[in-house]
Order: structure tokens, then C-alpha cells, then sequence
């Protein structure tokens, strides 16, 4: 399906509709010829003609054989796709009142979720009259980036949305721990003495 999509974003051979061309390729100096002409010589050169840039004024064609730009294509779309880094945003949920033990078990998961380059939301859910403790929601939330400057840095202050109050918490890249490190001074090198030949008369 992927393969058919492809196919229709790119005119080839006799699809083609200008007059002429920009042609490119492999072994091939860049230049403008008229359509059929660049169409005869991709024909003795046994590749196609692929219109690459249609916006292009002439429109740039490549010679090739069409399977393999559309195989090259997928390749390159593949790797992109790699390069794009997916940061997800992991929840964690507090109640106005959580106690000790809960605090330790989640902290310890969003430190996991920090390490794996993931963003943490944590939030207080105030429900019903517990909305009165939302001071105390902020004080154990703002621990909560306290405890976890290690590992990541505070995006967002405590903001309350209706029963929620939020903050929101990046990963720290691994490398900026290390550059965050001064140097190691590098000692004085003692000087070299220059020993001066005298001259013997």
C-alpha cells in the first residue's frame, strides 16, 4: 500500500507533461534537454525517467531505474523515521495526603521513566473538599522536582486546572551532567631548559 502511495507522487516516463527537462543522475552532467530527447536517452541507458522536483522550472528528472529510486526512497524515509527520537509523557498521580511509602514507589518510577528519556507529568487530584489541602498539593509536588533534579529538570511550576495541579518534568540529557563538570586543570608544564653550546675558542 506504502509502495502505491509512493508511485503516485512521482510522474515517470511518458507521465511527464513538460516540454523539457533538467535531467540527473549518476555519471550524468546536469542539463536542460526537451522531454522526448531525455526520454530517448534514458531509453538507450535502459533506466527511466523520474520527475523528482515538478515545481522546479524546468522540472528536475532523474535517470534511474524506477524500482530502485522507489527502493532508495523507502530506504531513506526508513532512517528518517529512526533518527526522530519519540518522547512519550508518563503520569503519576498523587492524592492530596499520599503517604511515604506511595511517595518513595512513585518517585522510583519516575525516576525509571526519566532514565528511559521520557517526560513525567505528575499531578495532585483534588476530589471533593480535599481541594482545601491544594497547599499542600503544591508543597509535595514541588518536592517532587526536588528529588528528582538528578534526573530531570522542572518544565513547568505547580499549575492547577480545575481538580488537577500539575507540574511537568523533562529528562536530563546524560551528557549534560558532564559538561555541567569544570575540567580537570591541567598542571604547568615545567619549562624546557634550552642548554646554550659554548664556544670554543
Amino acid at each position: 500500500m506504502k509502495n502505491d502511495n509512493l508511485k503516485s507522487q512521482y510522474r515517470v516516463n511518458e507521465q511527464i507533461r513538460a516540454n523539457e527537462v533538467r535531467i540527473v543522475g549518476d555519471d550524468i552532467e546536469s542539463m536542460v534537454l526537451p522531454t522526448f530527447k531525455a526520454l530517448r536517452m534514458a531509453e538507450e541507458k535502459g533506466v527511466d525517467l523520474v520527475e523528482i522536483s515538478p515545481t522546479a522550472v524546468p522540472p528536475v528528472c532523474r535517470l534511474i531505474e524506477y524500482s530502485k529510486f522507489l527502493y532508495q526512497l523507502k530506504k531513506r524515509q526508513k532512517e528518517q523515521k529512526a533518527k526522530q527520537v519519540k518522547i512519550d509523557v508518563k503520569e503519576i498521580r498523587f492524592g492530596p495526603q499520599t503517604d511515604e511509602h506511595d511517595y518513595n514507589f512513585k518517585l522510583k518510577h519516575a525516576i525509571n521513566f526519566l532514565q528511559d528519556g521520557d517526560k513525567v507529568k505528575a499531578y495532585v487530584f483534588f476530589k471533593g473538599r480535599s481541594i482545601l489541602f491544594k497547599e499542600q498539593g503544591e508543597i509535595l509536588l514541588l518536592r517532587f522536582a526536588k528529588d528528582l533534579e538528578e534526573y530531570g529538570k522542572l518544565e513547568m511550576m505547580p499549575i492547577l486546572e480545575g481538580k488537577r495541579m500539575t507540574i511537568m518534568l523533562a529528562p536530563k540529557k546524560a551528557t549534560s551532567a558532564k559538561k555541567d563538570k569544570p575540567a580537570p586543570a591541567e598542571k604547568p608544564k615545567a619549562p624546557v631548559k634550552e642548554e646554550k653550546a659554548d664556544n670554543v675558542g
